[in-house]
């Protein structure tokens, strides 16, 4: 296991910027083509600089700018903004009507913060392999409704460096999406709500059917397995007192609550599983003594894996294209780890513990040992490579979208006779 904390100085910062960030990676990506556009000359970068100090609206016309302002800036992370009217660097010589953001990735962010009322493995900036459950849950959850509900096809998701994720969505069709109709998106989305102060926080059902939205019930059925892998077994959220008198207030039936809370006072040590086996059963029997509460019951019963298994999305970050978002393959200040992509297909064998270390890269980037063959960029020495072929591998199916968007742009409309 690698130290939670590990030394991000200016030194090895300034390596790691010389030699192993793959910056013309990221033009491509952002610049969405090889030669420059003003998808990459009008986007705004923001610099982190040690002591807190925080620089935004720069832009630059060509990869090589970028590159060297990171390296004499030396900046403990970056972060990728919108896409605006003019270059952000000219902010303050144009009218502000002339300086709006025009295009943005649709972009979402999900924190293991989130998850500290129902996992009891970690809190606060922990995390661990096993409550990482909840962000693979999560990220499954959501990366099928982007595909499936929206029709979005290129969706790039970015381990954060500590406890949580993010998602960039780069199709056009979500670039060119206003403020509001992201929030529109987002209304859709953001199931779990509310505060600490709220037991139940999912409250999605159709009123006069009571029943979910058929994407939700899919949703359900995709986490069923997890909850009672992750929930019930390995994170044992109902076991406690506090966990198990959460479950209690989110059963609708008080009949129920009074049996399931005097049950479950006589046997203390009650496993999850077993608990959550009690509600199934009670349900059983209100059903089979024709009791109108058994819907309502149900209901509740599938909303329980919904709040504990839907992703928590910071709503704020989703909404408005002038939000700015770290850069993938910066290093976390706290734990040295880099942000690298993960991919959703193996989301649940990703281990945050063992994601490569600015200091572990640069101990292998001297390491003679593990020089084979060619190398054109350093990063190809290191742990970082399948990553970075990983972020390659999805700008060229963008890169090659867009080149056939742009020679249906450009030959016009078919004409018919």
């Amino acid at each position: 296991m690698q130290p939670e904390f590990e030394s991000t100085s200016p030194e090895l910062m300034l390596a790691f910027y010389r030699r192993l960030y793959p910056f013309k990676s990221l033009f491509q990506w952002l610049n969405q083509g090889q030669a420059p556009s003003k998808l990459f000359s009008n986007r705004e970068f923001a610099f982190t600089l040690p002591g807190d100090v925080y620089l935004r609206y720069h832009s630059f016309d060509t990869m090589d700018d970028l590159k060297k302002q990171i390296v004499k800036l030396n900046p403990s992370r970056f972060e990728i903004g919108a896409i605006y009217s003019a270059k952000p660097r000219d902010k303050k010589t144009v009218r502000p009507t002339a300086f709006v953001p025009q295009q943005r990735e649709l972009v979402f962010d999900i924190d293991m913060t989130d998850y500290d009322s129902v996992r009891t493995c970690c809190s606060g900036k922990g995390i661990c392999k096993r409550c990482w459950g909840f962000i693979s849950s999560a990220v499954i959850v959501l990366d099928t409704a982007l595909r499936d509900q929206f029709g979005f096809k290129h969706l790039l998701w970015v381990y954060s460096g500590r406890r949580g994720i993010h998602c960039w969505v780069s199709d056009q069709e979500a670039m060119t999406l206003t403020d509001e109709q992201r929030k529109a998106i987002m209304g859709w989305l953001e199931v779990v709500k509310g505060g600490k102060e709220m037991h139940k926080k999912v409250n999605v059902r159709m009123p006069a059917s009571r029943s979910l939205h058929p994407a939700l019930e899919g949703a359900v059925g995709r986490v069923s397995g997890v909850f009672s892998e992750l929930v019930l077994e390995d994170q044992e959220c109902f076991q406690h007192e506090d966990g198990w008198r959460t479950l209690l207030e989110l059963i609708p039936d008080k009949g129920v609550q009074s049996t399931l809370r005097e049950q479950w006072e006589e046997d203390p040590g009650r496993s999850s599983s077993k608990k959550w086996e009690d509600c199934r059963r009670q349900l059983k029997k209100v059903e089979q003594s024709g009791g109108k509460q058994a819907a309502l019951l149900r209901a509740a019963l599938e909303d329980v894996i919904l709040q504990y298994l839907y992703p928590r999305l910071d709503a704020e970050v989703s909404k408005h294209r002038n939000h700015l978002l770290k850069a993938p393959f910066c290093v976390h200040p706290g734990t040295g780890r880099i942000c690298i992509p993960v991919d959703p297909q193996h989301v649940k064998e990703f281990n945050p513990e063992t994601v490569p270390t600015l200091g572990q890269l640069l101990e292998e980037l001297n390491d003679p040992t593990l020089v084979e063959g060619e190398h054109h960029s350093d990063w190809q020495k290191t742990s970082l490579r399948p990553y970075v072929e990983m972020f390659d591998q999805y700008i060229n199916k963008l890169m090659s979208e867009a080149r056939a968007n742009n020679k249906v742009s450009r030959a016009g409309p078919k004409l018919e006779f």
